[in-house]
């Protein structure tokens, strides 16, 4: 049985969320009211309403004294009831986002700014609703016959995914790059194997919100019907290539070019940049991930020029 396409969209709009501001909030939240519950993750999300009473969870938390920012939500144990709960949230919240941006402000003090409190909500409600969602549904699912692994749950936005290839020097410069701009650079074979193969060690170091990946020219190939041989990325980069699109989005995926790789034709909409000797990828790298939502120093980028 394959995973449900609604996981996708419930990941989206997680991340989507994660960068928005007051101006923005509503939309992705409310497509994430609608993911939640929609097709085949239906009965699942009914299952786990039906077993929760948010008013009685509200009025039974501490409502907070004469000091600003005392509340606290006393949320349960049970990693269902808590599922349940987060989704009763969620969907008020797209119905009246007036009443989630006050409900944000009560439990989730975070001074008078309306988008801190919306990012601050999102942080500790929504983005460990997603990781958690996905594992209680994917368990469903292996209980039912299938244990195909799904999307991973979006991460804060401090980490960004490197896919390489051969060439260490490209490697290297993005990494420096990312920590010098305040960013971590993940790079899969300095991470611990724990016994994983390599596909479930990309899996479980792939909670990031971006990914860098550099074609670079390792390989050469041609179709039948051509006679020149073309300089081309590895296979594992144009998988790790495609596994990130499908993770993340094409919007949070930066292929860098080097060499007149070529570029798979099946990829159309990924931002391809030239990885050039002059350095002008650093700003339009940084670019993209400001785009993306994460949090750029861009007097460092323009001193990195």
């Amino acid at each position: 049985m394959a995973a449900p396409p609604e996981l996708d969209d419930v990941n989206n709009a997680i991340l989507d969320l994660q960068s928005a501001d007051y101006n923005t909030y509503e939309r992705p939240l409310k497509r994430l009211a609608a993911s939640i519950g929609a097709g085949k993750l239906a009965p699942i999300a009914e299952s786990l309403k039906g077993g929760v009473d948010f008013d009685a969870f509200v009025s039974g938390s501490h409502q907070g004294g004469s000091m600003v920012g005392s509340a606290r939500l006393t949320w349960p144990e049970k990693r269902e009831k808590e599922l349940g709960l987060a989704m009763i949230l969620i969907e008020r919240g797209a119905a009246d986002p007036h009443w989630f941006l006050s409900f944000a402000h009560h439990w989730y003090d975070a001074g008078s700014k309306h988008a801190a409190a919306i990012r601050k909500i999102t942080a500790a409600v929504i983005i460990p609703f997603g990781r958690d969602y996905k594992k209680y549904v994917e368990a469903h699912l292996s209980s039912a016959g299938t244990d195909r692994p799904m999307r991973s749950a979006p991460n804060d936005k401090h980490r960004v995914f490197i896919v390489h290839g051969h060439e260490e020097a490209p490697r290297e410069m993005v990494a420096r790059f990312l920590s010098d701009v305040g960013l971590e650079p993940v790079i899969l074979h300095e991470q611990a194997n724990r016994g994983m193969t390599v596909v479930e060690k990309l899996q479980a170091n792939a909670n990031v919100g971006f990914s860098v990946v550099l074609l670079t020219p390792d390989d050469t190939g041609r179709a039948n019907v051509d006679t020149d041989l073309r300089p081309r990325a590895r296979q594992n980069v144009i998988l790790e290539l495609g596994y990130f699109v499908g993770l993340l989005g094409r919007e949070r995926v930066c292929a860098l070019r080097k060499g007149g790789v070529e570029i798979p034709s099946d990829f159309a909409g990924v931002v391809y940049t030239e990885f050039d000797p002059a350095g002008a990828w650093r700003q339009s790298l940084a670019q993209e991930l400001d785009a993306a939502g994460y949090e750029v120093d861009w007097n460092k980028v323009m001193r990195r020029r």
